[in-house]
């Protein structure tokens, strides 16, 4: 799981950085609070990739797509971004877990081909 939800995340930190840059250019956002915000949201998935096994990890993940889609208010094309990585994030924890499970399996069959 880590390494699908790795990945999502590090996906993320390029797309929010993208979407810094386009807020730039909104009149009504200063250059500070743009990238002060994105630069949390960006240290965010960063320090995800780290967390996604601990406990919470996957409920701040979460937290954080919620996050990315609400900044569509913002930037428009971030609810439609926003909601494909949250596909991505969800498909990552799913599948993720699956393929856990099935190294599980392998490494218990292992251990007992490895006992007989």
């Amino acid at each position: 799981m880590r390494t699908l939800c790795s990945s999502t995340l590090i996906g993320e930190f390029f797309i929010v950085g993208f979407a810094g840059l386009v807020a730039m250019k909104d009149p009504d956002l200063t250059m500070s609070t743009v990238w002060t915000v994105c630069g949390i949201a960006m240290f965010a998935c960063v320090v995800l990739c780290g967390l996604v096994t601990r406990p919470g990890g996957v409920a701040l993940g979460w937290a954080l797509q919620i996050a990315l889609v609400a900044a569509g208010f913002f930037v428009p094309m971030m609810f439609i971004v926003g909601l494909l990585f949250a596909g991505l994030w969800w498909a990552s924890v799913h599948y993720g877990r699956k393929v856990d499970e099935a190294k599980a399996r392998f490494a218990a069959r292992a251990d007992t081909a490895d006992a007989v």
